[in-house]
């Protein structure tokens, strides 16, 4: 095979689609039967002058697929794989890769360049190829190394850096390869490509500079290097540079302000003059500072010592001349930017610059922007005006209600009158205006909506919903925060009671145009749907509400009449599905333990038909909003659920089932809490099923961590559902929580998303063991005698982690009440034996969650009661 591999990459490459398949099926056979020589193989062909350049980029494109890939278990499969290959052919592959380097095919160097960083993101955090670094910087240095070897080397070190963490690299190999970065980016040595290269790799290697930024010598020489590098001929290497400086603004914030006056000059100038895509980086550098500055400023708000973060406020004392230059930008639109989706030009750029400016010096940016507002905003030239409305809501959040009060009150009337305006660009930015000031500034107790201007505000939202699709959305949104601020106002939610029908009914033919690109109008019509529902007054508008569940029955039920003819047709249905289980739901949860529960009630038959009915489409979004709206149904319907589990059962199987999917296999875990609560003891039939599967989901390596302490969160509600009939599940169950919680003990938190992961297992786990002494307690209390020792001690470890959050503390102090309250005097020597308990329940008392303070009294009482048994 190794000898004709040539011929089967290039066959794998045919238009012919019977020879591709061939060709791809023995290229897999190779792969799976002999992976060693595969690679090896392919890193032959990919250093090989005499191939076909086709040939050669398939091959490196199969080589680093073969060694990474986005999925993280698939990732590391194929760590591990490549971590067994023998040394000496790994030592082979290596080799090639770096002789590719020097190719003339730019293709072949490219490509090579990512294999080397991909093989080196394995390796060098194992303490391997030790000595890459070294050959790289090798090329650097050698006076006859051609340009195009720099280039490629360099190509490699950023790309090195990008995959391995700081700590892998020594600090001499740091200085080594910014040394050579820096001198890659001399203009009077290198061409363009070795310059771009050079400047693309520093901006990765950035994160492994903290020793040399806080080395003011060494600072300067790079700040000076990347000032110069920005004003370069050349615009890819200015945009370069610029991108460089976004990333030092954020990770060396505190090491900026002897620059700051240079970065002003350079950054004002790119936004001023230079062409797009560099005046964005330069920007983007001030959205960073903004970025920073508000962060610092939550900290300092969060701490207890006051202002311990440097907090060197540039963005207030650049304001004066800042705040002109962004102002600029939003007269640099684009003709048609209203009608594409997420584009992103000089005027979007600035105005989302300017909203963080407001939210990082508040009161202070409002007289430098309204002159401009009121400059511009009666201007009929529809840039003018447009300009002059974004600068107003861009500027909404940050300053206080006091000083935008009296403006808004003043310019409300002037913005309901634009939605009239024939430019849809205003009419689209004043839309959006509308939504941001009833988003921020309209809440029950403020005055900026009362009963003089509603009227007219409800007249202008339910005419701009019929216009063009762009304004038609942004209409949605200003609706969906006008009823978000009636949300738990109490009386005051009745004040869009007489405007509800026509709400209602415009939002549902908004849902319906078909005068639309895409889903976004319909999604955004259905979730303003949801809202409305939401902060409905009930019982008041029960009746409405009940005529709202019947007529998207109706439509659900349509849905199953679509004509199916293309994967855009499937996928069309499957949205509009997932939408309407989704206002179901809503309904379902807003009626529920209200007056109106028989409305549910009467239509909950209806309502599983068309559930089942959806499940027959096999589309996991669907399958995940059905779901939903399940759990909504049972947890209203309680005991009463029970008749359609037979039927709906094999489809909660399936969803549990569904671990490729895991967003619905955690779903369908939440609905089996949801269906045990509902039902009781009378869920037993359906035990050995649920458990079965629950069981299988934790031993299957391939299923998202995320779902693992959902279902041991679901053990404790089958537990406390079934009772002592949960004896026959503990033989398996207790193992796989021991397991999991020395498996939390060893995991090593190096980020928040481990911390967090880390705080969820031990959170499910508390709670399986909740719900299994609960359940236990009245007859089969005993059984879980044996396991109280080491429920101790891991709750001590857990109460030990300075990483625990409020969550787990919570779980482990109603399990400490759970087990002295089931087990009782047996438990009186270990909990005289283990006192961290009275230190664990002080911490609790010092807390101002009412919950858990409740909760440690409880406890408390519960182990007293134990100590003086």
């Amino acid at each position: 095979m190794a000898m004709e591999i040539t011929q089967v990459l290039l066959a794998a490459q045919s238009p012919d689609g019977q020879i591709r398949t061939v060709a791809e099926s023995n290229l897999k056979q190779f792969q799976e039967q002999n992976l060693p020589h595969f690679l090896l193989s392919l890193s032959a062909e990919l250093a090989n002058e005499q191939k076909p350049p086709e040939s050669r980029r398939l091959a490196g494109i199969l080589l680093k697929n073969s060694l990474d890939a986005k999925d993280s278990f698939r990732k590391e499969q194929l760590t591990k794989q490549w971590v067994a290959v023998d040394p000496a052919i790994k030592s082979q592959i290596k080799e090639a890769l770096l002789t590719t380097l020097a190719s003339p095919v730019s293709d072949a160097r490219s490509t090579s360049s990512q294999v080397i960083a991909k093989v080196a993101s394995i390796e060098i955090p194992r303490k391997e190829w030790q000595d890459l670094i070294g050959k790289l910087l090798a090329n650097m240095t050698t006076k006859e190394t051609p340009a195009s070897l720099k280039q490629a080397t360099l190509q490699s070190l950023g790309y090195v850096c990008e995959e391995i963490s700081p700590s892998d690299l020594e600090q001499d190999q740091v200085n080594a390869v910014l040394t050579a970065v820096v001198q890659g980016m001399n203009q009077s040595e290198h061409g363009f490509e070795v310059r771009l290269a050079a400047v693309t790799a520093l901006y990765n290697a950035l994160d492994f500079a903290q020793t040399n930024f806080e080395n003011e010598m060494e600072r300067n020489y790079i700040m000076k290097v990347i000032c110069e590098t920005a004003v370069s001929k050349e615009p890819e290497i200015r945009q370069a540079a610029f991108e460089c400086l976004v990333s030092i603004a954020s990770i060396y914030y505190g090491l900026l302000e002897p620059y700051m006056q240079t970065l002003f000059n350079l950054t004002a100038n790119a936004i001023r003059g230079d062409e797009e895509q560099v005046a964005l980086q330069a920007i983007e550098f001030w959205s960073t500072v903004c970025d920073e500055e508000i962060a610092i400023q939550e900290e300092c708000a969060g701490s207890d010592e006051g202002n311990s973060v440097l907090h060197f406020r540039f963005v207030e004392k650049a304001l004066h001349v800042l705040v002109p230059v962004l102002l600029e930008t939003l007269l640099k639109q684009e003709e048609d930017q209203d009608q594409e989706d997420g584009v992103w030009n000089l005027s979007m750029a600035g105005g989302t610059c300017l909203g963080l400016v407001a939210c990082t010096v508040g009161d202070a940016v409002v007289p430098l922007v309204m002159p401009f507002v009121q400059a511009n905003i009666t201007k009929s030239e529809w840039r003018s005006h447009e300009a002059a409305t974004f600068a107003f809501g861009s500027i909404l959040e940050g300053p206080s209600v006091d000083k935008l009060a009296p403006m808004v009150h003043n310019g409300l009337d002037f913005l309901l009158s634009a939605m009239k305006d024939p430019s849809s660009h205003v009419r689209d930015t004043t839309a959006w205006t509308l939504s941001r000031i009833f988003e921020i500034l309209h809440s029950p107790s403020s005055t900026i909506i009362d009963n003089s201007n509603l009227p007219k505000i409800m007249s202008v939202l339910l005419e701009s919903i019929r216009d063009v699709p762009n304004v038609a959305e942004k209409v949605c949104g200003a609706i969906y925060f006008l009823a978000q601020g009636y949300e738990d106002a109490g009386p005051s939610s009745s004040v869009l009671t007489p405007y509800l029908g026509n709400i209602i009914a415009a939002l549902l033919s908004t849902a319906d145009r078909t005068d639309v690109s895409s889903n976004r109008l319909s999604s955004s019509a259905y979730e303003t749907l949801n809202e409305i529902v939401r902060c409905s007054s009930i019982p008041e508008n029960a009746n409405m509400i009940a005529q709202l569940l019947h007529e998207i029955l109706k439509r659900l039920g349509q849905t199953m009449e679509m004509e199916i003819v293309s994967t855009d047709d499937k996928e069309r249905q499957s949205n509009l599905q997932a939408l309407l289980c989704g206002v179901i739901q809503v309904i379902i949860q807003t009626l529920n333990g209200s007056e109106s529960l028989p409305v549910i009630l009467q239509s909950a038959d209806q309502m599983m038909v068309m559930f089942l009915r959806v499940f027959a489409c096999h589309s996991s979004t669907v399958h995940e909003e059905a779901m939903l709206a399940i759990g909504a149904l049972a947890y209203t319907t309680g005991p009463e659920f029970a008749k359609y589990m037979p039927e709906f059962f094999r489809h909660l199987e399936r969803g549990l089932q569904n671990f490729e999917e895991y967003q619905v296999c955690s779903i369908s875990v939440g609905v089996v809490g949801d269906i045990c609560r509902a039902l009781d003891d009378k869920v037993l039939p359906f035990c050995d099923g649920i458990m079965s599967v629950l069981l299988k989901d934790l031993s299957n390596a391939v299923l998202h961590r995320s779902v693992k302490p959902p279902i041991f969160s679901c053990f404790g509600d089958i537990a406390l559902a079934i009772g002592e009939n949960f004896e026959k599940y503990l033989p398996y169950v207790i193992p796989m929580l021991q397991g999991a919680a020395e498996l939390s003990a060893q995991i090593e938190c190096t980020d928040e998303d481990t911390e967090e992961y880390v705080n969820s297992l031990r959170r499910g786990i508390f709670e399986a063991y909740s719900g299994i002494l609960q359940g236990f307690k009245s007859a089969k209390a005993d059984l879980m005698l044996p396991y109280a020792g080491h429920l101790l001690q891991f709750t001590e470890a857990v109460f030990k982690d300075k990483n625990r959050d409020e969550g787990v503390t919570k779980a482990a102090v109603a399990m400490l009440g759970d087990l002295a309250d089931t087990l009782g005097p047996n438990l009186k020597l270990l909990f005289r034996d283990c006192t961290f308990h009275a230190e664990f329940l002080g911490e609790c008392f010092q807390s101002d969650d009412d919950q858990l303070r409740e909760t440690a009294t409880w406890t408390q009482g519960m182990i007293r009661r134990v100590l003086v048994s």
